[in-house]
Formats: C-alpha cells, structure tokens, sequence
C-alpha cells in the first residue's frame, strides 16, 4: 500500500498533486483507512505513471480525458481520444510538408520590392490567373489578409500580401485544403518570412517526432496499466456503491 506521499516521490509530485488526480477521477478512486486516509496500490501506482507519459505526447486536457475514460470502464471513449491526438499530429505532419515545399519555393524566388505601391485585387488576380471571387474567398478561409484602401474601402495588395496570395496559389495547385493553407501562412507572417521560418523548420519537426515518440510511451504505459487491473473499475466502483448501500 502507499500513501499519497509515496506515489508523490516516485514521480517528483506534491502529495496533494496526488490527492487532486484522485479526486479529478484520472487515478481510480484510492481505499480509505478508518480515519480517512488514502490508500494506493500498485494498480494506482501505474495509472499515475500512465497519465503522466501521456501528458507528454497528448496534453494535459486530452490526457485527462483519456484516463477518466479508462476508470469508468469506457475504453473505446478513451481510445477514440488516442486516435483524435494522432489524428492532430499526421495533421501537424502535413502542414509541415506544406511549409517545407513553400518554403523552399519562395526562398529560391526572387521577393517582392518592398517599395513597390499596394495593387488592387483584379491586379492580383490576373497575375495569378485567378477570378477576384477566388481571391476573396481565400481571404474568408482566413488565407489572405489584404488592407483596405482608407478612401475607397476597395482591397490592396502589399508586396507581402501578393507573396502570401502566390503561396497559397502554389499550395492550392498542391491540393492542399484551405484550413492547412491559412496556417502554413500564419507560419509564415510570425517567423517574419520565409527565410526566417526555413532556419526553424528542423526544429519544428523534431518536436514533432518527440511527440510522435512520446505518444508511443504512453500508450505502452496505458498498456501497462490495462493488464495490470484485477477487473473493470466500472465492475469494482457498481460494487462497492452496492456494498455501501446494503450496508
């Protein structure tokens, strides 16, 4: 048996740490003394550090989930959580793959004259061989963001934004859907370029391959803790309600 203490330094936690995971329902719910004392076992013991792992490779919220599944003897619920994180990180993956082709592209073209005056959409268009509907349709997916001209109201084009329409265009053409496109460009405007982004782009892949990694771990470690269950948690938590009520 172990007291919250115990699991607590196993795994670098605060007793209360333990207590809270408890209570949250991400540990099954622990035997009391007579004098109201939690008790662990080892069963706990692996759910602890099965949560922990997953909180790695899936977040803390995702993590939660998961393990409050598994202690109401939903595994299906649980492991359909599973599949929506891996889900996010082919997803990541992909839009990774986009920004590398994009990158590469714009580094190697010649960019755009800061100097040069903003041009109207139809400008854009025809440089683009695209319809002004088109353009602005982008421009709702969240893909491009051209400013207004304070006079007309009509929408402008800055050098930037025409480099943003080209990368979308190119990617587009790529069968890439807009959502993906709109956060390849968001990458883009935030690392301050293409020429900044490309220095990160390794970067970036590693920590997705930590996580892909990690996410490994921690299914092992849920592994673990499934086959180390004497029964369902369901089965045990129905009967002890029914022994408490009997009695």
């Amino acid at each position: 048996m172990y007291r919250p203490v115990d699991l607590a330094r196993r795994h670098g936690l605060s007793a209360q740490a333990v207590r809270n995971y408890e209570r949250e329902g991400v540990l099954p719910p622990a035997e009391r003394t007579p004098s109201g004392y939690r008790r662990f076992t080892e069963v706990h013991a692996r759910a602890l550090s099965a949560y922990l792992a997953l909180i790695v490779g899936h977040g803390h919220a995702a993590s939660g989930d998961i393990m409050r599944a598994v202690n109401r003897g939903e595994i299906d619920t649980a492991l359909r959580a599973i599949d929506q994180s891996h889900g996010l990180l082919h997803r990541d993956r992909e839009t990774l793959d986009a920004v590398e082709t994009a990158v590469v592209t714009l580094v190697g073209a010649e960019p755009p004259p800061q100097g040069r005056a903003a041009v109207p959409i139809s400008v854009v268009a025809h440089r683009l061989g695209l319809r002004p509907a088109t353009l602005r349709k982008w421009e709702l997916a969240g893909v491009l963001r051209p400013q207004r001209d304070p006079g007309t109201r009509h929408r402008v084009y800055a050098p930037d934004d025409v480099r943003d329409a080209e990368l979308a265009h190119l990617l587009r053409r790529g069968g890439y859907r807009l959502d993906h496109i709109a956060t390849v460009l968001r990458r883009v405007r935030d690392a301050g370029g293409a020429e900044a982004l490309a220095g990160s782009l390794s970067q970036w892949r590693t920590r997705l391959t930590e996580r892909g990694q990690a996410m490994l771990t921690g299914a092992g470690r849920l592994a673990e803790y499934l086959d180390g269950r004497p029964q369902p948690l369901r089965a045990l938590t129905s009967d002890a309600k029914t022994t408490t009520l009997s009695e």
